[in-house]
């Protein structure tokens, strides 16, 4: 009898534009807009048979009580040109790109991101993400503000129309005539016709069918709406749930999601973001850890992320100190400006957070290191393989999107040590099996068109 396959651990790699556990003032630290750093970055998770490489966005530069500040990164190179270039220094890895569906247009998108499919060769995806806040809207035409409940009716909009326009080209073909081979053409060109609630648009699209038909779709949305969204619609999930039972549940929710929106079981893939530290011993990389978490959650980091929760200054209270009994300020204008705003029900999460704080007499500091860490890997390269094969075999996700505390050469570190050992145990390709992102992921092909008599496959 022989042993059930092991299920492929998916990988994707990123470089962090605005957040605060990138050690950008180490020494050894690159440029966060130089190319040399996502160069590095993108090669060493290709030389790791990582599936892709991920940028994220950040379209304004964040303010705190009206002040632009500098606990993370304040500036950032706009997403698609770096992912071009980086398809030509690469050759296998996907390219996916955060790009808004708030602020930017159906046909625009289109074309870039097919562009960008043609360009790779098929290695391209888009993270479709929202926006509700006029702070960032102000930097475009529409002035940008949408209501909670009007964002994901765009964002359902965009992505239908997008697939639309990549859809209008028939798949690539040669028509020609079967006697005597004489070429009559290249399928249809794009017609499109699209009125719905945010759109009113026609023309033809002018980018044919690309390489994997349709670059793959990633978001990140975790609310029920969300959720219906991401089974009905995409590819991958951006997904919080990084670790324990709750990453577990997501996964068979979305399962369950998937299914009643008629789509095969395993075409949404989901990843969470992690990092990892490393050590020669167990106690050598907790001992890093515990450096790598003071130089994270710095006084002034720590005030800043729950600031953005309690919505009002809290530069008074000592991280070294209790929790803030007070509730967050809800009828004050933000206090912080330009970071997406995970936790929304602000009430119902600082009481959580007030009542774990109790249950483990933490500090605000330990509450920060609590709730806001994603070093989910700590340990030898052994033990970190252990866990890790252990999550994605169990079920908690199809694989994990890493970030590293340090770039550009972080990522090194576990390319040498870690991805051995998952090949080893068969978790992890040896060699790119596919051409195109889709057949890494093992996502299939969309809008396959029958060949006829009269036409041939190019």
């Amino acid at each position: 009898m022989t042993a059930p396959q092991r299920k492929q651990i998916i990988l994707a790699a990123y470089v962090g534009g605005v957040n605060e556990h990138t050690l950008w003032e180490h020494p050894d630290a690159g440029s966060q807009v130089e190319f040399d750093t996502f160069r590095h970055v993108a090669q060493t998770a290709e030389r790791g048979r990582f599936d892709y490489f991920f940028l994220a966005e950040g379209l304004a530069l964040r303010e705190r009580d009206g002040r632009v500040f500098d606990h993370d990164i304040a500036g950032r190179p706009d997403t698609l040109p770096v992912l071009a270039a980086l398809a030509a220094v690469t050759e296998h890895i996907g390219l996916v790109g955060t790009l808004n569906a708030t602020f930017n247009e159906p046909y625009e998108l289109a074309r870039q991101l097919a562009s960008l499919d043609h360009l790779s060769g098929g290695r391209a995806g888009w993270n479709v993400v929202t926006s509700f806040d006029a702070f960032t809207g102000a930097n475009f035409r529409r002035g940008g503000f949408l209501d909670r409940a009007d964002r994901y009716v765009r964002a359902e909009e965009t992505v239908r129309a997008v697939t639309e326009l990549w859809d209008s080209w028939d798949a690539d073909v040669v028509v020609a005539d079967k006697e005597s081979g004489v070429f009559l053409g290249a399928g249809r060109s794009g017609g499109f016709s699209i009125a719905s609630e945010q759109f009113d648009i026609d023309g033809r699209f002018t980018v044919p069918r690309s390489p994997q038909g349709r670059p793959v779709i990633v978001q990140a949305g975790v609310s029920p709406q969300g959720r219906e969204f991401a089974a009905a619609s995409v590819d991958v999930i951006f997904s919080p749930f990084h670790a324990g039972p709750e990453a577990h549940e997501f996964s068979r929710d979305i399962a369950a999601r998937v299914a009643a929106a008629g789509r095969p079981s395993g075409s949404v893939k989901i990843l969470p973001a992690t990092g990892f530290v490393l050590g020669q011993t167990t106690a050598e990389a907790e001992e890093k850890a515990r450096w790598v978490r003071d130089q994270q959650f710095t006084p002034r980091t720590i005030q800043v992320l729950f600031e953005q929760v309690w919505n009002r200054d809290l530069s008074s209270y000592d991280v070294d100190g209790p929790v803030p009994a007070i509730g967050p300020d809800l009828d004050a204008p933000p206090f912080i400006q330009g970071r997406a705003l995970i936790h929304s029900d602000r009430e119902g999460t600082v009481r959580r957070w007030q009542q774990l704080a109790a249950e483990r007499d933490l500090t605000l500091r330990g509450l920060a290191e609590v709730v806001f860490d994603h070093t989910d890997y700590v340990g030898t390269p052994a033990e970190v393989a252990d866990r890790l094969d252990e999550f994605v075999q169990s079920g908690g996700a199809d694989g994990v999107v890493i970030g590293s505390h340090l770039h550009p050469g972080g990522l090194d570190e576990f390319v040498d040590s870690v991805v051995p050992l998952l090949q080893e145990r068969g978790s992890l390709r040896s060699d790119y099996e596919g051409t195109t992102l889709r057949d890494n992921l093992r996502i299939p092909r969309p809008g396959a068109v029958e060949v006829t008599e009269t036409t041939r496959a190019v």
